[in-house]
C-alpha cells in the first residue's frame, strides 16, 4: 500500500512539474526585454502574471504535505519573486491623508468645493459610448467626482452625458480631436474647476488623441491627461508599443501631469514600466491599497486584470490614494476612482 501511495504521489508530482513550467514561462516573459516583449500573444500573456501567485502557493502547499523538496523550494522562490514584484500593491510609497479622506468620502452630503487640497478623480472607458450615460452621471453625483476621463466616447454618448446633467456637476471639459487613428472613440476630460489651456492632441500618437486640460489646486496648476494606447492584440503590438512609448514623452515636459485612462497595459508589462520610468508613479502600484481589478467588466468572467490606471508626476507636492472601482452597466471596463492629495 505504501508503494501504492507513493506511486500515486509521484505522479502527481510529475503533474505538479508540469504545471509549474507554463508558470515559470510566464515569469521569463515578465523579465524580457523590450524589444523582445511585443511578440505573438506576449502582452496578452504577461497581463496574467499576478494569477501565478496563488498557483505557485497551491504547489507549494500539495509540495510540503508530499515532501518533495525541489518542488516546494523552486514554487517558494517563484512566489517570492512575484511578491517582490507587486510589493508596492501592499506596502504603499505614498498615501493620501485622513482628511483627504474624509473630504472626499462619498457618504458626505455637501458638494466638492473647487478651493480644496482635495480632488476626487474617475476614469472610465465607456466602450465605445454604450455605456449607461445616465448611471455614470449618477456616480459622478454620489462620489463626488471633480476631475472625469473617459475614453471610447461616441458623440451619440455625448448627447447622452449631456441630456444626464454632466454639465451641471463638471461644466468644463475638453474633447480629444477626432481622428482616423480613434482607438474606439474619442478621449475626453470633464472638470468641476476651469480648464486652462486645453488640448484636443497634446501630441502626436497612433492612437486616440491625447485630450489635456489644465486645473489649478491650491498652489499647483496639474495637468490632467486622458488616454487611451491601442490594445496589443495579435498584429497590433507595434501600435500598442508606440502608444505607451508617446505617453513616455510627456516626462519630458515641464509639467505636473495626472495621465488618467485605459492603458491596455498592467504593471507586469515591461512597456508600461518602461512609462512609469523615474519620473511617474502609478497609483494602483504607489498606494498600497491592493489590486484594483478592472477589465473585464459586466462578464461571466470577473475583472482579471489592471488596465486602467491613473499615472502621476512624481516629486510634483501630490499624492493619489483612496482607489476603488466602480461597475458601472454597458461597459466592459470597470471605473476607477481614486483621491488626489496636494501635500
Amino acid at each position: 500500500m505504501r508503494r501504492g501511495r507513493g506511486g500515486r504521489h509521484n505522479f502527481l508530482s510529475f503533474l505538479l512539474w508540469m504545471l509549474m513550467l507554463p508558470l515559470l514561462g510566464l515569469l521569463v516573459l515578465r523579465m524580457l526585454p523590450l524589444s523582445h516583449a511585443q511578440g505573438r500573444a506576449v502582452p496578452e500573456l504577461t497581463s496574467f502574471v499576478i494569477w501565478t501567485l496563488p498557483a505557485f502557493a497551491f504547489v507549494l502547499a500539495l509540495s510540503l504535505l508530499w515532501r518533495r523538496r525541489n518542488l516546494a523550494a523552486l514554487s517558494l522562490a517563484a512566489a517570492a519573486l512575484v511578491v517582490v514584484w507587486h510589493l508596492g500593491y501592499f506596502l504603499p510609497t505614498q498615501t493620501v491623508s485622513e482628511a483627504a479622506v474624509e473630504a472626499t468620502s462619498p457618504s458626505d452630503v455637501d458638494a466638492p468645493v473647487a478651493d480644496d487640497d482635495y480632488l476626487r478623480l474617475m476614469t472610465f472607458n465607456t466602450r465605445n459610448g454604450r455605456a449607461d450615460a445616465a448611471a455614470l452621471v449618477r456616480a459622478v453625483r454620489e462620489r463626488r467626482v471633480e476631475v472625469l476621463a473617459l475614453q471610447e466616447v461616441s458623440w451619440t454618448f455625448l448627447d447622452e452625458l449631456g441630456e444626464s446633467g454632466i454639465h451641471e456637476l463638471l461644466p468644463h471639459y475638453v474633447l480629444g480631436e477626432a481622428s482616423a487613428t480613434d482607438n474606439g472613440g474619442i478621449n475626453a476630460i470633464f472638470s468641476l474647476q476651469p480648464l486652462s489651456r486645453t488640448s484636443s492632441n497634446l501630441m502626436p500618437t497612433e492612437s486616440s488623441a491625447l485630450a489635456a486640460g489644465t486645473v489649478t489646486l491650491g498652489e499647483r496648476r496639474l495637468r490632467f491627461v486622458s488616454t487611451h494606447p491601442n490594445s496589443p492584440h495579435l498584429g497590433g503590438q507595434g501600435l500598442w508599443s508606440e502608444g505607451l512609448a508617446s505617453v513616455s514623452e510627456l516626462a519630458g515636459y515641464d509639467n505636473a501631469y495626472v495621465i488618467m485612462g485605459d492603458f491596455n497595459a498592467t504593471w507586469d508589462h515591461v512597456g508600461f514600466r518602461k512609462l512609469l520610468g523615474d519620473s511617474f508613479l502609478d497609483a494602483g502600484e504607489a498606494a498600497g491599497e491592493g489590486l484594483h481589478l478592472s477589465f473585464p467588466a459586466n462578464s461571466v468572467i470577473p475583472p482579471l486584470i489592471e488596465i486602467d490606471h491613473i499615472v502621476y508626476s512624481k516629486g510634483a507636492g501630490i499624492a493619489v490614494g483612496q482607489l476603488e472601482t466602480l461597475q458601472i452597466a454597458g461597459s466592459d471596463h470597470l471605473a476607477l476612482l481614486a483621491t488626489l492629495e496636494a501635500s
